[in-house]
């Protein structure tokens, strides 16, 4: 019997967290505004790496739900976006059911940002746009994956890719995949969950409370929620 190293116990790891309290005074009027301040702060900070990368949660027609990280490319007054091949398994899962979550785990400045809403495509034309600011090589490996298809070996993959590396070579124009293009989030529920001494976290959350014209026109309240 060989041995072995023993179980790293979970519940014997605590955080304890001192970060300042979030006064609902001071926040934003609307979500995507106090989104923009919240992103800018950490992004200034360097302690999250890669802090536009989001838990992007989906679920079937059958209620049965995956997730995965995505990262985020554009976010607005309509909602965030990212970019994904649409034959993978969340946009397929969104084509069925359109509900989505997004969770952004910025945990060394503990710190999160849930969304709760509605996914849809974009226009081909943002698409497009968005496609054009790629490096070379990410844009040849949206070509290259067929996003969730089972592939025989990573030998198939680097081949594929090495065949589009000899039609497309550097500084010749990709063009955009047919089947590959953006989602945009638009946001029912925007949370800001800010760590906490003794578990007592804030959770503050936006809840749009009615609809006017476009999205300036939108109506937001906010709601203390318990930890």
């Amino acid at each position: 019997m060989t041995d072995r190293e023993p179980l790293l116990d979970p519940a014997s790891m605590r955080e304890q967290y001192r970060a300042k309290e979030i006064d609902e005074t001071e926040l934003a009027d609307r979500p995507m505004e106090q989104f923009a301040r919240w992103f800018t702060q950490v992004a200034a900070r360097g302690a999250v790496h890669e802090p536009n990368a989001m838990v992007v949660s989906t679920a079937d027609a059958g209620g049965r739900p995956s997730s995965r990280t995505v990262l985020l490319k554009q976010y607005d007054e309509r909602g965030f976006v990212f970019f994904t091949n649409y034959a993978s398994r969340k946009a397929r899962e969104l084509a069925q059911n359109p509900y989505v979550s997004l969770l952004f785990p910025w945990h060394p400045v503990a710190r999160q940002v849930i969304v709760t809403g509605t996914a849809a495509r974009i226009g081909r034309d943002e698409t497009a746009a968005y496609f054009r600011t790629r490096p070379h090589g990410s844009q040849l490996g949206a070509w290259a994956s067929d996003q969730s298809a089972v592939v025989s070996s990573r030998e198939e993959l680097d081949a594929a890719y090495a065949e589009l590396v000899a039609r497309y070579p550097p500084g010749e124009r990709v063009p955009v995949p047919p089947g590959w293009g953006g989602f945009r989030v638009v946001p029912r529920t925007v949370e800001f969950w800010q760590g906490r001494e003794n578990r007592l976290h804030d959770r503050l959350r936006y809840v749009r409370a009615g609809t006017g014209n476009g999205a300036e026109g939108e109506r937001w309240r906010v709601e203390r929620l318990s930890p």
